[in-house]
C-alpha cells in the first residue's frame, strides 16, 4: 500500500471532498480522485460513497482511517528524526485554534516568545468562538473551554482563569444604584448572543438573570470595547482587564467566576515530538501570561 495513496485518502476523509483534498495537498481534483481509486484498486474495497454533500467514508473506510493515521504519525517522527533532536528548534507551520478571547489577549505575547526563541516556525492563530474539528485537521490543536467528551483526542488542562463583572466609570456614574447582583435587572447588560454559545461553560448570564442582555456580540473583543464605550455592564475575563485601564471591577466579591483553558490534540499526535514541544512551550506561556496579566487585573 502506497503512503502517497494512504496520505490523498486521509485528505478527503477529514475534507470530505476532492477539491478541499486538493487544497491542502497542492493537487488538482482529478488527481485526488485517480488516487482514491487506486488505492480503492490496491484494497479491493470501495472506501468512500459521493453524495451531494461530499465524499461519506463507507464503514471499510472508516476501518482504514486510524491505520492511515498511523501511518502518518511514522512517517512523521520520521521526518522529526531526521531534521534535528529534541535539542533543535521548532521548524515549519503549525495551526492552532482557539476562542477570541484567549486568542486575542493571551496568544500574542505567548506565541510571540516561541517564535523568537524558534525562528523557524511559523504559527497560525484560528480565532473562531466555536468548537474545532480536529479530526478533519481543522488546525493541530485547539485550545477550549472544556474537556471534550468524546472523539480520539488527548487533552491536557491548561490553566484556570477567572471573570469579574465590569463596566466603564462614566456608564457606572449615570445609571442607578449597583449594590448587589439583584439590581442587575435595573442595568444595561453587554453579553453574549444566547443561540450562539457554542460551550456550556460559557453560559454565565443565566446565572445573573440577565440571559437576554441588552447589547450582545459573540465575540469577547466586542464586547470588551461595548463596556469600555460605557454602553453597560458585563462579565469580562480577568486577563483582558490590562488591555482596557478605564474600565472598573464592579461587585467583585458577590460574582467571580472560575473556568479552565484546555489544549486538544488528536490522539495520533501522541508520538509527534515536534508538536509535544510546541504544546509543552504553549501550557507553560498561556499559564505565566495568564497569572501575570490577572496580577494586573
Amino acid at each position: 500500500m502506497d503512503w502517497g495513496d494512504l496520505r490523498v485518502f486521509l485528505a478527503v476523509a477529514r475534507t470530505e471532498s476532492l477539491s478541499g483534498a486538493g487544497k491542502r495537498l497542492a493537487l488538482d481534483p482529478a488527481t485526488v480522485g485517480r488516487r482514491v481509486a487506486r488505492l480503492e484498486e490496491a484494497t479491493g474495497t470501495r472506501l468512500f460513497l459521493k453524495s451531494p454533500q461530499g465524499y461519506a467514508l463507507t464503514e471499510e473506510g472508516a476501518k482504514l482511517v486510524p491505520h492511515a493515521e498511523a501511518a502518518e504519525a511514522a512517517m512523521t517522527g520520521a521526518a522529526e528524526a531526521l531534521t534535528g533532536g529534541v535539542g533543535a528548534g521548532l521548524s515549519g507551520q503549525i495551526r492552532l485554534g482557539a476562542p477570541d478571547g484567549c486568542a486575542n489577549y493571551l496568544l500574542p505575547q505567548v506565541i510571540r516568545a516561541i517564535c523568537d526563541d524558534n525562528p523557524g516556525l511559523e504559527v497560525q492563530i484560528v480565532a473562531l468562538p466555536r468548537v474545532f474539528n480536529l479530526s478533519r485537521r481543522e488546525a493541530d490543536m485547539a485550545i477550549g473551554v472544556s474537556r471534550p467528551q468524546a472523539g480520539r483526542l488527548t487533552v491536557q488542562k491548561l490553566t484556570d482563569y477567572r471573570l469579574h463583572l465590569a463596566a466603564h466609570p462614566d456608564y457606572l456614574a449615570k445609571a442607578p444604584p449597583l449594590t448587589g447582583l439583584d439590581d442587575l435587572p435595573k442595568h444595561r447588560v453587554v453579553g453574549y448572543i444566547a443561540d450562539m454559545i457554542f460551550d456550556k461553560e460559557l453560559d454565565y448570564l443565566t446565572r445573573l438573570g440577565a440571559a437576554s442582555p441588552a447589547m450582545a456580540s459573540n465575540s469577547v473583543s466586542v464586547q470588551l470595547h461595548l463596556l469600555r464605550a460605557a454602553a453597560g455592564v458585563g462579565v469580562v475575563h480577568d486577563f483582558a482587564l490590562p488591555f482596557a485601564p478605564e474600565l472598573v471591577k464592579v461587585l467583585p466579591a458577590a460574582l467571580s467566576l472560575s473556568r479552565a483553558f484546555w489544549l486538544i490534540r488528536h490522539e495520533g499526535d501522541a508520538h509527534s515530538a515536534r508538536l509535544g514541544r510546541f504544546a509543552a512551550l504553549l501550557a507553560q506561556g498561556i499559564r505565566r501570561e495568564v497569572q501575570r496579566l490577572e496580577g494586573l487585573a
